[in-house]
């Protein structure tokens, strides 16, 4: 309990950055039909749109999470979780000032940029912080509750769009507020009336002031006295982690810090380095492939299929969150140590497919429903594969681990659009070969079952521990 009071900051870090970007999701779909096809249920331009974003998002974040991972080892977490927690900002910004169509193209533009180096670098920068100060029994069950963190943020934001309309003004839960101590009651101006956008990019702000202010670093380096663009010596006077780090790297002057950024060989060097880790490659790629085509797909479908509209997205996804923020605080910190991580992720996806393959054959309008409950056995997915990573390197080596299987993840990103959009806008259409409207959506649900064979024959190697974990792991940054 005493470790986990040491990462409140960080959770709290999470907590607001994910409401601030959870918030915005169920109406996006709505903002953005309106402004490319007003009046319409089904819009092909709206779903290539949307594919083609998430391509280029995947293939700019298939270079920047290796890398980000890689300078969080040598920089720290906090100095990398500012860029990505300041870049989001500027998209939200850009609605709460307008929602016409050349605003919206400039905010798909402006996101689609900021995205290539926002995208799921948060969620790798804190697992790394995590790792950094959690010992290894207790860490499946930790990265449980930051995903349960994550969750009740996704559950608070759709709440507030569930009782909200786009383009009207309100008042900021108050259970946001109230989740916030004492000492951040500078905070407060949260609750003022804010038109929608502007509340998200608000809390957004908040989210960076408040990781800037209390967030403690993990990793020390006496070294950086200098910005990140510049030089680095020999290596002398480096803090006690990073020196264990890089204790077999070849000292040299006049070396660009970007150099020593991992390549593609050097990523594969580190999956071969471990069985484990290169199923869990596999896994992490069709997982994703499976997760990114789904959300590329799935509410264009739901719409086309039951006109579904923002109230219905958010309703499905507060079922879903909240069903992910029970499992995760409370049943997989139950389950983990009693089944271990590889047979919680082999369940997880297993109840994945069974939850797309439901979506797929939705015959009515509460299908859709009863699907978003199995939430609580897939999220165990993301976490227990994570830790597994985690597992298998170093303690100086977490952020060039998670930042290299957030790059797989990311090439995934790439494929699946370009796979699954233009499939869904066929099915959706009139054009369509035959009638199954929710084809697309069970071929995401193959790519899922691929994911759950592969961890089927996943066997977790024993961790690596070349540097313990202490309590007194935090520094000031």
């Amino acid at each position: 309990m005493e470790k986990l009071s040491g990462l409140s900051h960080l959770f709290m870090t999470i907590f607001l950055h994910n409401f601030s970007t959870f918030m915005v999701i169920p109406a996006i779909t709505d903002v953005t039909m309106s402004a490319l096809c007003p009046g319409r249920d089904e819009c092909s331009l709206a779903i290539y749109l949307t594919g083609f974003q998430q391509a280029i998002i995947g293939l700019g974040t298939l270079v920047t999470m290796p890398l980000i991972g890689n300078m969080s080892d040598k920089y720290g977490r906090k100095a990398l979780l500012t860029v990505p927690m300041s870049l989001i900002i500027v998209p939200s910004a850009i609605l709460a000032y307008s929602r016409t169509r050349n605003f919206f193209y400039a905010y798909y533009v402006v996101r689609t940029l900021m995205a290539m180096v926002c995208e799921g670098s948060v969620q790798c920068l804190a697992l790394a912080y995590v790792a950094d100060n959690v010992p290894e029994s207790r860490r499946a069950s930790t990265f449980g509750i930051l995903s349960g963190i994550a969750s009740s943020a996704f559950v608070c934001g759709n709440l507030s769009t569930r009782f909200l309309s786009t383009s009207s003004t309100f008042q900021v839960q108050n259970t946001l507020s109230l989740s916030l101590r004492p000492r951040l009651l500078f905070l407060t101006f949260l609750s003022l009336t804010l038109p929608f956008h502007q509340v998200s990019a608000s809390v957004a702000i908040a989210a960076l002031v408040y990781m800037r202010l209390f967030l403690q670093d993990s990793i020390i380096d006496e070294q950086l006295s200098t910005p990140i663009l510049t030089y680095k010596g020999n290596g002398k006077g480096k803090g006690k982690a990073n020196a264990a780090c890089c204790a077999h790297e070849i000292p040299s002057k006049n070396v660009q810090v970007f150099k020593s950024a991992p390549s593609l060989e050097d990523m594969l060097c580190l999956l071969k380095s471990s069985v484990t880790l290169s199923q869990a490659a596999v896994v992490a790629f069709f997982y994703s492939l499976a997760e990114v085509g789904l959300h590329a797909s799935l509410m264009y479908y739901l719409k086309a299929q039951f006109h579904f509209s923002k109230d219905q997205f958010a309703d499905l996804m507060v079922i879903s969150g909240i069903a992910g923020t029970v499992s995760q605080l409370v049943i997989m910190p139950i389950l983990t140590p009693a089944i271990g991580e590889a047979r919680l992720l082999a369940v997880g996806l297993f109840f994945n497919c069974v939850h797309v393959f439901l979506y797929s054959i939705a015959w009515t309008f509460w299908v859709p429903y009863v699907a978003s409950m199995f939430s609580l056995l897939f999220v165990f997915s993301q976490p227990c594969m994570r830790s597994i990573v985690s597992k298998q390197v170093g303690s100086c080596e977490q952020g060039k681990a998670q930042g290299c299987i957030s790059g797989i993840s990311s090439f995934a990103n790439v494929i699946s659009p370009l796979v699954f959009s233009p499939l869904t806008a066929l099915f959706l259409s009139e054009r369509a070969p035959f009638p199954f409207p929710g084809f697309s959506i069970m071929c995401v649900g193959f790519a899922s079952l691929i994911a759950f064979i592969q961890s089927l024959m996943m066997r977790t190697a024993p961790p690596i521990a070349n540097q313990k974990v202490v309590n007194s792991n935090y520094v000031d940054a």
